[in-house]
């Protein structure tokens, strides 16, 4: 999961750049790039760390331009490669910088046919590399001195001819424009916005809305799926659908945990899906537990809190915040390794004491994927003094990988593979734990865009939409992303700096 932005203005466009993907650094924490063009020429800063700390007063003077784009990177295979920093950059044709965010599942094809047939070297393992060269070479095809927003769009269907899976990007093409593509599936989002100045629109593309609302920038609409849009230079817009039988199902994952609560996505305001989702939650609650004795609601900070308040206003109980966050550590879910994920958890939340002693907690959580956290936040709260500790998910038992962009690599790594719910109740040490359901979850999203006719759940319910994932391809997936393949990875990144 990354996040993704890119601006044509009518002035220096490097500042909204770095104040966007700021803004987009939940996306991704482990790499941070910027790109810009001016004077006939690409000027590019890229590095590891978080976008503070990529990029100080020095390179921002360094990045000239009216127009650039910018990557906040996440790693799935979990290597901290600065090769693999984004943007990407090609030569030929033209000069194209690229920013990506998702995942193709038929990278490993698209390479051998990049080096076999299209004579194309590839320098890293990023399947982001290799959309970049078949973007390159689409656009080849069609190549002439002086080419134009049709020749994209020529370019981008042949993208969506080859690449298969989730994909957002955002690519620059010297001396001509932006381009955003999604992918025919719409599984991971991207919109763009205007901003009217005194020179005249201003254009930026971007992850989510509030990077553009940050930036002041009007969202405009969410770029549908196997659409391309295009921004000039010179400040046009085209927009042209490049592929054969589109059907929007955004991955409802982005609601539940990835997406800013103040963005809309298709439509859909991800805070007032999240409200829902405790609306439906507490449903099953009353269900399952009438006579329950919850004293108090607490969230586990920060992505649970808006579900947190509905339940506990429709329980009539308590609503506090139990754990304080330390804002210092990143996501833990996306860190890149299961060690890591394990040390951060006390170091990142820690408990109020006078929230637990003597009480029967419940405790909300956005989602439960490999149980490490949710066990240690279970046994933080006891030693606080809880009585009973109880769990609840926003979020349907995750059982399945997710191919499309989001680091869940293998069944086995799931603390609900092949375990009933009180299995997993034991494992993690709670006295009562309760999922939401997959229909509820789909209604709490749908009701804030009944056009919406399809969602990606398979990390919910194993249904890829692309149709395409078999059990070789787990395998595969498997070797490059388990826990243990990430340090072999990370430990010979290490050998090399």
């Amino acid at each position: 999961m990354c996040g993704i932005t890119g601006i044509v203005a009518h002035s220096a466009v490097n500042l909204d750049l770095y104040e966007s993907l700021s803004v987009l650094q939940h996306r991704g924490q482990d790499a941070a790039g910027i790109t810009t063009w001016e004077g006939g020429r690409f000027y590019m800063k890229k590095g590891n760390g978080l976008v503070r700390d990529v990029f100080y007063k020095k390179h921002m003077q360094r990045l000239p331009g009216k127009m650039g784009i910018a990557h906040a990177r996440y790693p799935t295979a979990g290597t901290s490669s600065s090769a693999e920093a984004q943007p990407l950059y090609v030569n030929s044709p033209y000069g194209i910088a690229l920013a990506h965010n998702g995942n193709l599942t038929n990278a490993d094809q698209l390479k051998d046919e990049l080096f076999q047939t299209e004579l194309r070297h590839l320098n890293t393992d990023s399947d982001s590399e290799a959309l970049l060269n078949i973007f390159a070479h689409e656009l080849q095809l069609t190549a002439k001195p002086d080419f134009d927003h049709e020749d994209i769009f020529t370019a981008v269907e042949g993208i969506h001819r080859r690449c298969i899976g989730g994909y957002s990007v955002i690519a620059m093409v010297a001396g001509k424009g932006i381009v955003g593509i999604r992918d025919p599936h719409g599984i991971r989002p991207l919109c763009f916005g205007v901003r009217e100045t005194e020179q005249g629109v201003d254009y930026m593309i971007a992850s989510e809305s509030v990077a553009l609302q940050a930036q002041g920038f009007e969202l405009v609409r969410d770029v549908a799926p196997g659409e391309a849009i295009f921004i000039s230079e010179q400040g046009e817009l085209f927009d042209k659908q490049c592929a054969q039988d589109p059907v929007l199902s955004p991955c409802i994952f982005e609601y539940v945990y990835f997406a800013r609560p103040d963005s809309i996505i298709d439509g859909v305001s991800v805070y007032k899906a999240r409200l829902r989702m405790g609306q439906t939650l507490v449903q099953k609650i009353l269900r399952e537990m009438p006579d329950h004795d919850i004293d108090v609601v607490i969230p586990i900070p920060d992505t649970s809190r808006s579900t947190a308040l509905e339940v506990a206003y429709h329980l009539n109980v308590k609503y506090r915040e139990g754990f304080i966050k330390n804002r210092y550590i990143g996501r833990t879910f996306i860190m890149p390794g299961q060690q890591e994920r394990k040390k951060s958890v006390r170091q990142k939340l820690n408990p109020i004491e006078l929230e637990f002693a003597g009480k029967n907690v419940l405790l909300v959580d956005d989602s439960i994927v490999r149980g490490t956290t949710s066990k240690q936040i279970v046994q933080m709260a006891r030693e606080a003094g809880a009585k009973k500790v109880y769990m609840a998910s926003a979020a349907p038992p995750v059982r399945h990988p997710n191919v499309y962009g989001i680091d869940m690599a293998s069944h086995e790594e799931f603390v609900a593979h092949n375990r009933t719910v009180e299995e997993i109740t034991e494992i993690i040490g709670a006295d009562w734990l309760i999922y939401q359901d997959l229909e509820d979850l789909i209604k709490a999203v749908r009701k804030g865009n009944e056009t919406i006719t399809n969602f990606d759940c398979s990390c919910f319910d194993g249904i890829y939409v692309t149709q395409d994932i078999d059990e070789a391809y787990f395998k595969r997936l498997f070797d490059k992303r388990n826990d243990a393949a990430k340090q072999k990875n990370n430990n010979v990144v290490a050998g090399q700096l």
